[in-house]
């Protein structure tokens, strides 16, 4: 659970300060396509200062782009797995990346009308497939709270991360 703080000038509660770290098994691969303000673009494209369209909050501002190299396990999505254009094309996440669920899936599975989850726990073994353990080059999203992104055709979370993030080059 994330704790706030409150900035006792102004009675607002203070956004989190990132984490130290990024979390290994999270993240975007290249090619991936996020809503920006300037329209669709790969993530690889994105640097500090861009601003994105987020589930929560509208446009937010990116506060830094870390690209990571990890072995961890790939989980393939068939495109229109999660519903009619959800994704929109096949889509590959790392396992720990979450993805807000919002169909029959958030109430069999959670019992709730949507769900934030990670990808290795919609597994079916036909439209979504665990690829196994393969090096992946991923890159995370800083901002200062945690959003919900439109990113490959999905709703995935982007967590908070890593101060002394910088455009990948």
């Amino acid at each position: 659970m994330t704790q706030t703080s409150v900035n006792h000038r102004t009675d607002q509660p203070t956004l989190p300060r990132f984490q130290a770290k990024a979390k290994a098994d999270t993240g975007f691969l290249s090619g991936t396509v996020v809503m920006a303000q300037r329209g669709e673009c790969p993530v690889e494209d994105l640097a500090k200062g861009d601003k994105i369209i987020t589930r929560d909050r509208g446009f937010v501002l990116v506060r830094g782009v870390k690209r990571t190299t990890c072995r961890c396990r790939a989980i393939s999505f068939a495109a229109g797995s999660l519903g009619d254009t959800r994704p929109d094309q096949d889509l590959v996440l790392p396992a720990g990346q979450k993805v807000l669920i919002r169909d029959w899936r958030a109430q069999a599975l959670f019992n709730a009308d949507r769900a934030m989850v990670r990808a290795d726990a919609l597994l079916d073994g036909e439209f979504i497939r665990d690829l196994g353990i393969r090096e992946m080059v991923l890159y995370q999203i800083a901002f200062d709270a945690p959003h919900v992104l439109y990113a490959g055709g999905l709703e995935l979370a982007a967590e908070p991360s890593g101060a002394a993030m910088s455009h990948a080059a």
